[in-house]
């Protein structure tokens, strides 16, 4: 688990971090780790729509259009995934 992604997820990191570390992983190109917060319970909705952003920045059409059939997670972040794709 990288650095970045590990901040994103740290109880005592501020919402600013998050969203930093969230664009750092976009900025990197890091679609597996983007895809890994879509997937995180526990994470709050901004952070996880933050990241299907990041996702779509990426141009990564097939990691998004795999999260829009992942029944695992909320209808909502299904949705926005293949909205983005």
């Amino acid at each position: 688990m990288s650095t970045t992604l590990q901040t994103t997820v740290e109880k005592n990191v501020s919402r600013t971090q998050r969203y930093e570390a969230i664009d750092a992983l976009d900025r990197a190109g890091e679609t597996t780790n983007l895809a890994i917060l879509v997937r995180m319970g526990g994470l709050r909705g901004e952070f996880r729509r933050h990241a299907l952003s990041g996702l779509a920045e990426c141009g990564a059409t097939t990691v998004l259009e795999e999260l829009a059939e992942d029944r695992t997670i909320e209808p909502s972040s299904r949705r926005r995934a293949e909205d983005l794709a």
